[in-house]
């Protein structure tokens, strides 16, 4: 066991603490505030401050940012070493470390800056270019896992008789089924008016579509869910689907909750996949909605939900997993920018959310997302020769940790077809790239 002194203990401590020697590390902890015990301790132990000079321990720097309350508006120093950026940097030849990792962990994961001020953008989300990590080059680099690492690496410098239990590379494929299909299951009055607006365009050729499609002489362009369900036996690795259950408005456009087509999908689907909510835009805004496509979901799978990621991955700190919680929802996918790949929380591990305004830790397991397909598609316009490079080297960054590695697919976005064309390639090999890095076996994480 790690025993860890602070001789001030604060939730921010216990909860950071926890996170980086229990979360990421997977060792065995304990904290306190005892220096006599601390002192008597034989096993490896951390001192957080100062301590009494001679006495053996990891000495890691205080800042004094976890004993704090409450947020106000400050910008953490920063300084660059051997191409990592550490955080709250703290002078002094008696620390092993030239920095605080404790405070500079938490400010990340927190999303500390998130409950300040900021300028949204067209979709009230917070955006990427405005975070800490963006304007400091950092934003596709893991650097909380990184930091539980140097702490890792000194320990067993320290007291090479102490083992950490054995890390490896996780992928989960997760799935947002927006539109489950393109002309499927639409209901007779959505048909024809798909049908009235490709003859108003003169778009001859999705008009034969879905005629095709809806006299069944040709598969719905949407419908690839063989393809991910083939992947997933192939490899073993169990995925995720969330499902868009709102109703019908500008922003969500799924099917009817109630289409026998979508029954069917959500029902086969559940056979083989862990099923979450999708909740609508609409849910953001109108009080009582995510109640509703929660029952809709339950309903159908005849099971309760614990799963969740928001449509257009609006997120709104803490307010958004307030929600989730009071609905009883347990893990969160949500946490990334649309508009940029890379880890917007700084870590590659699921963890338990902080609400910092509550100052507590809550039993919400957040699920950093790496990668999205829309994100360089349609936010940085790249080529699938262009998008797979990124991939490759968000890959490279999370087995470089033991980290989790996330993707976010749409169904429609491996048809292989129209804007899509080529991208089923990229999709594909990131899959077989992932499944053979993949070591740990993630379940005892989403059985929450």
């Amino acid at each position: 066991m790690i025993l860890l002194y602070s001789p001030r203990i604060s939730s921010r401590i216990e909860y950071v603490a926890g996170l980086l020697l229990g979360k990421i590390l997977g060792a065995d902890w304990a904290l306190t505030k005892d220096i006599e015990k601390f002192k008597g301790y034989q096993g490896p132990r951390i001192s957080y401050g100062n301590i009494p000079p001679g006495l053996e321990a990891l000495r890691v720097p205080a800042h004094g940012f976890l004993l704090e309350r409450g947020v106000h508006y400050f910008l953490p120093e920063l300084v660059i070493d051997e191409h990592l950026p550490l955080l709250f940097p703290v002078a002094g030849e008696q620390y092993d470390l030239p920095f605080d990792p404790f405070s500079a962990s938490f400010y990340l994961v927190t999303r500390y800056e998130e409950y300040l001020p900021h300028r949204k953008d067209s979709f009230g989300r917070f955006e990427a270019t405005q975070s800490f990590a963006y304007r400091n080059n950092f934003l596709s680099k893991p650097v909380v896992n990184h930091y539980a690492l140097m702490i890792k690496k000194l320990l067993k410098e320290k007291y090479p008789g102490y083992s950490f239990p054995p890390g490896g590379f996780t992928f989960v494929p997760t799935y947002d089924v927006d539109v489950a299909y393109a002309y499927r299951g639409r209901g007779f009055l959505r048909s024809v008016f798909g049908m009235l607006r490709s003859l108003g365009g003169a778009d001859f050729t999705s008009l034969r579509e879905r005629i095709r499609v809806l006299i069944k002489n040709e598969k719905d362009p949407f419908d690839t869910y063989d393809t991910q369900l083939d992947l997933a036996k192939e490899s073993g690795i169990k995925p995720f689907y969330f499902f868009l259950c709102g109703d019908f408005g500008p922003y969500d456009r799924n099917l009817a909750h109630y289409s026998k087509t979508f029954l069917l999908l959500v029902k086969r689907l559940g056979d083989y996949a862990r099923i979450g909510i999708h909740p609508s835009y609409a849910s953001n805004e109108e009080e009582g909605l995510l109640a509703t496509e929660l029952l809709r979901l339950s309903e159908i799978l005849n099971q309760d939900i614990r799963f969740s990621r928001q449509h257009y991955l609006k997120l709104e700190m803490p307010a958004t997993y307030r929600t989730l919680l009071r609905h009883n929802i347990t893990c969160d996918f949500t946490m990334a920018y649309a508009s940029q790949p890379g880890f917007r929380s700084g870590i590659c591990t699921p963890y338990p959310f902080y609400d910092l305004e509550l100052e507590k830790e809550c039993r919400l397991t957040v699920v950093p997302l790496t990668v999205m397909d829309g994100t360089m598609r349609d936010y940085l316009g790249l080529s699938p020769t262009e998008a797979l490079q990124v991939v490759r080297q968000l890959m490279a960054e999370v087995e470089e940790v033991g980290g989790c590695f996330v993707s976010l697919w749409h169904n429609d976005s491996l048809c292989d077809c129209g804007p899509w064309k080529g991208w089923l390639e990229v999709y594909n090999t990131l899959y077989a790239m992932a499944a053979a890095k993949h070591t740990k076996n993630h379940d005892k994480v989403f059985n929450t």
